[in-house]
């Protein structure tokens, strides 16, 4: 292979921590993928509890007690803020197939309100299902 000459730049962006700085589209699209996974993986529990309740009353004791468990509400926090924030962001993505809100001043304010108001249509959803 022929020696190129490359300067000063780095090989790879995850080589030197200073190469590229934390940018918010890039989180955002990368937490709608990591949210996406996550709703995945909490359908799973969503299922094992119905089959629990269609089994039997002894499975579906175990099923319910985990997800009442500390644990288990934990999990289904974090699944019902993933269920915000994907579907904010799936909203987002309808919005620039529109070609609205492209540039990058306005993506990253988009990508900063979805973020934020996940959180509080989450904070909502717990006071709702609470009261």
């Amino acid at each position: 292979m022929p020696d190129i000459p490359r300067g000063n730049r780095p090989l790879s962006p995850f080589m030197l921590g200073s190469a590229y700085r934390f940018q918010w589209t890039s989180f955002s699209s990368i937490l709608n993928r990591i949210t996406g996974l996550g709703l995945a993986l909490g359908a799973v529990l969503v299922v094992w509890w119905l089959i629990a309740a269609a089994t039997g009353p002894r499975a579906f004791a175990v099923a319910d007690g985990f997800l009442r468990s500390p644990l288990g509400e934990l999990i289904l926090l974090g699944s019902l803020w993933a269920l915000w924030y994907h579907m904010l962001a799936g909203i987002r993505h309808l919005v620039w197939a529109t070609g609205r809100l492209l540039e990058i001043r306005n993506a990253v304010r988009f990508g900063q309100a979805i973020f934020a108001l996940s959180f509080v249509l989450t904070g909502l959803t717990v006071l709702i299902l609470w009261i």
